[in-house]
């Protein structure tokens, strides 16, 4: 206990301080503070004195006044800023990081001079296997550049979130988010769209190449993104676009880096390199040219054309092919993260809700498949007989009708598996028995879809359409028996990659049997033996059909072969194919200048 005026005992701990005041002079720790005693020194440092009564602070001592000669407090440090989540597409796809290296540079250039040098525009040939292969390599080198840096910690990434105050995304510290089933699909969809742009190498159908060209597309897509879900898919249809936009920076940052490449070369100068040897082999090959007709004819072919509409075409195609390569050599140096994007599960529906759609569903279908039963086993003119239908209206009408409800069917499935409850025993034999049934009953009526098709073709003859509607409803056949075995196991992760493969395989299959020459061997066995032929329709066909219609008898062979003959030019060497190289012997025999009054007039035979 203290007395007015005496000194107050020592504190027991250390005052508490309120600011630590910079290195340098300091005030007597000692001077008491106006209106009172003096206090002795704690055993923490005092505050320094003030020229007036100092505010007192709650739990503490006196705050330091600011005067002559007195030291400044520091400033209360600010809030740290909170930082934002990140956005899905960085989470999904944050991109490469750091700049473009120049062997993928270097490397994408070659491939885009060579493809826009290559690829013909007019009949497709050898130039669109080069094209396609040389993008193959780009990616390959991308990939291996990839597998290469995968080791190194993403530093420059986590140096940028923590400068922009940004969270860093989850899979930056993952730099190769593919897995190796994923690089092995990768793999197997590079092989299928190489295998897709080869069409038009090996046959001349144009109609065919541009089916394949959409597929390869396709293909290509997921060779870059590797998506693996329904939703991936969709998503992945966006990326190839987006990603070229997104690669400009990055492709700019690797300009602009001076640093040596691993050969000691930067990219400025291997593309000039490129630029000069490119100038180089024009000037001297023009040259040798004019001075040797043998040598022209060699590299016309293979130097591209000079004229103001050609260098525009060639413009154009460097600029769509290496736009289309450097989006996707971004898209594989760091591949978006799709494999686990799926939507939310989906309320599972009451057993009556989806139960009594699919059991009438089935009775109908069952109802359906009792009368196609009968048409198959007692032929379709027991059909014509009681039903009154011509030919046309039987198989052309009724064709079109099962594709619609083929494709329906999948639909439905697609929605009653995914709505339907698996939690009981019970739910898992009713999902298994209703829609086992229901794709069994709908192969049938693929079945019945294929047989009306024959009965149209032997009849009137095959045609493109109607050998293309087949094989698309041999391919939904094929769907149904997969679906089948999905609805079986109750998992359907495989599927989605499994359709899209399955087309392919069918396009490739379609490919192989030649379709042109298959339907002008099913139109001349047709003329021989019962003397009737489109003439008009057969000869529009491609060179593929050229050794199915030499065996038609003379004069009809010359008439059939004439307007082939006429539109078929020499090709250069990009534009080689070997449809037309096996045709070219047989049409050169063929007179151009047929003009007879019978190949003119008769249209129909």
């Amino acid at each position: 206990m203290t007395t007015p005026g005496s000194t107050p005992p020592p504190t027991s701990g250390p005052a508490t301080p309120v600011a630590e005041a910079p290195a340098g002079p300091t005030a007597n720790p000692s001077t008491p503070p106006t209106g009172g005693p003096a206090a002795p020194p704690t055993s923490g440092p005092a505050a320094p004195p003030t020229g007036g009564p100092a505010a007192p602070q709650p739990g503490g001592p006196a705050a330091p006044a600011i005067g002559p000669g007195r030291p400044l407090p520091a400033w209360p440090q600010p809030m740290a800023a909170v930082p934002r989540p990140p956005s899905l597409i960085e989470r999904r796809w944050p991109g490469p990081a750091g700049a473009a290296r120049p062997l993928v540079l270097a490397v994408l250039t070659a491939a885009a001079v060579l493809g826009a040098s290559t690829i013909t525009m007019v009949r497709p040939g050898l130039g669109w296997l080069v094209a396609a292969l040389a993008g193959t390599a780009v990616l390959a080198v991308a990939a291996v550049v990839r597998t290469t840096s995968s080791t190194a910690p993403p530093t420059t990434a986590a140096t940028q979130a923590t400068s922009t105050g940004r969270v860093a995304p989850a899979t930056t510290a993952r730099p190769d988010a593919t897995g190796a089933s994923g690089r092995a699909a990768q793999v197997v969809w590079a092989a299928a769209t190489v295998a897709l742009v080869g069409v038009g190498t090996l046959r001349a159908a144009g109609w065919l190449f541009a089916l394949c060209l959409l597929a390869a597309v396709v293909t290509g897509t997921l060779t870059v993104t590797g998506g693996r879900s329904p939703l991936g898919m969709l998503l992945a249809a966006v990326l190839p676009p987006a990603a070229t936009v997104r690669a400009l920076p990055w492709a700019v940052r690797g300009l602009r880096d001076n640093r040596p490449a691993g050969s000691g070369i930067a990219v400025g100068r291997v593309l000039t390199s490129v630029a000069i040897s490119a100038g180089l082999l024009m000037l001297f090959g023009l040259l040798f040219s004019s001075a040797d007709a043998v040598f022209a004819d060699l590299v016309s072919g293979l130097l591209p054309d000079i004229s103001l509409p050609g260098t525009i075409g060639w413009t154009f195609r460097l600029l769509l092919i290496g736009g289309g390569l450097l989006g996707a050599a971004y898209l594989v140096s760091r591949p978006p993260h799709l494999d686990d994007l799926r939507p939310s599960p989906a309320r599972p529906a009451h057993r009556l809700e989806w139960t009594l759609p699919l059991v009438l569903l089935d009775a109908l279908f069952a109802a359906f498949v009792l009368v196609q039963l009968t048409v198959l086993f007692g032929g379709s003119a027991h059909v014509l007989r009681t039903a009154g239908l011509t030919y046309a209206q039987y198989a052309r009408g009724g064709f079109w009708q099962l594709l619609a409800v083929t494709g329906l069917t999948l639909l439905v499935i697609a929605v009653a598996a995914r709505r339907a409850p698996k939690a009981t025993p019970t739910d898992r034999l009713l999902v298994r028995t209703l829609l086992g049934a229901l794709t069994a009953l709908s192969l049938v009526i693929v079945a019945s879809a294929l047989y009306r098709m024959q009965v149209y073709a032997d009849a009137y003859g095959a045609t493109r359409l109607r050998l293309v509607v087949a094989t698309v409803e041999l391919w939904l056949g094929l769907l149904f028996v997969l679906v089948g075995v999905a609805v079986v196991r109750l998992r359907a992760t495989w599927l989605p990659r499994l359709v899209i493969g399955t087309a392919v395989l069918a396009l490739l299959g379609l490919a192989l049997v030649n379709p042109d020459r298959l339907i002008a061997d099913r139109n001349v066995d047709r003329y021989l033996e019962t003397g009737r032929l489109d003439a008009d329709y057969v000869s529009g066909l491609s060179a593929d059909a050229v050794p199915a219609l030499a065996r038609l008898p003379e004069p009809m062979r010359i008439c059939a072969l004439s307007r082939l003959a006429a539109d078929l030019p020499r090709d250069g060497l990009w534009a080689t194919n070997v449809g037309r190289e096996r045709a070219r012997p047989e049409l050169d025999r063929i007179p151009v200048n047929t003009t007879s009054t019978y190949c003119l007039g008769l249209r129909y035979w």
